[in-house]
């Protein structure tokens, strides 16, 4: 039997079980999948209806994205195209794939037919791309500007000009722009155990989402994604509607 068929037999076998296997599910889970259910559980009753939790499951095996999905988790981030690409086919369709990593303009066409949300767009030339191919897909994409408001120069990200300059270009000849859908702002914060300093950073991050987004379409209305495992509590409190959450969730990447 090939591994494909395989996991697709043991999401069957999985949707067969009674609901109450969902109770400890290292216990009742057949397949013994490593998620911490806890710490899942915790989370999604912390965050509430504030923010969006999107399980980030780069690296992960299908068996782990299924055994969230057991627990009736459907948004799952990923940072690379050829994986997300291969996981997108192997699993439910229901899933809402966010590309959360960094993208390059030569492999948008690979996502553009499935993927729900581009969380990183940060370039007017990345933009039109994304527009180009989505025309080519006959649907609309929806995408997050990615803001830079952390300390360390690895980080990509527009500043607080290049922002503006991009959303004016864009916003001044919305036909031109027909296929993408500038949905709110993406942010990280610096890795710092600074929790003024990290919070300041979200904190500014909000006032731009505020200044050209809520300003426009008023509250509620976009999407404002901040917030991983070591931060997304002082990322909610100061705003974030979308959190992005890994390790929390799947235990360390090897």
């Amino acid at each position: 039997m090939c591994e494909k068929s395989a996991k697709l037999i043991q999401f069957a076998l999985l949707n067969l079980l009674p609901d109450t296997a969902g109770v400890g599910i290292f216990a009742l889970n057949p397949f013994n999948m490593p998620i911490n259910r806890e710490a899942y559980l915790s989370v999604k009753q912390e965050i509430g209806e504030k923010a969006v939790l999107v399980a980030v499951s780069k690296t992960k095996p299908v068996e782990d994205i299924l055994a969230l999905y057991s627990e009736g988790q459907r948004d799952f981030g990923e940072n690379y195209v050829q994986e997300l690409t291969e996981k997108h086919a192997q699993l439910p369709a229901d899933i809402r794939w966010h590309f959360i990593g960094h993208l390059q303009s030569n492999k948008v066409r690979y996502i553009i037919p499935f993927v729900y949300l581009i969380h990183g767009v940060d370039s007017l030339r990345l933009l039109k791309e994304i527009n180009r191919q989505a025309a080519k897909a006959v649907r609309i994409a929806d995408v997050l500007l990615q803001v830079h408001i952390a300390e360390e120069e690895t980080k990509f990200g527009l500043d607080a000009a290049e922002l503006d300059e991009l959303l004016m270009a864009v916003r001044s000849n919305p036909a031109e722009w027909a296929n993408v859908r500038i949905k709110g702002l993406m942010g990280m914060a610096s890795f710092s155990e600074d929790a003024d300093a990290v919070r300041a950073e979200f904190h500014t991050l909000k006032q731009l989402f505020d200044a050209h987004f809520t300003a426009l379409t008023g509250p509620g209305s976009g999407i404002l994604s901040m917030g991983m495992s070591g931060d997304y509590q002082l990322a909610v409190a100061e705003g974030s509607t979308m959190v992005r959450i890994g390790s929390l969730l799947f235990g360390k990447r090897g």
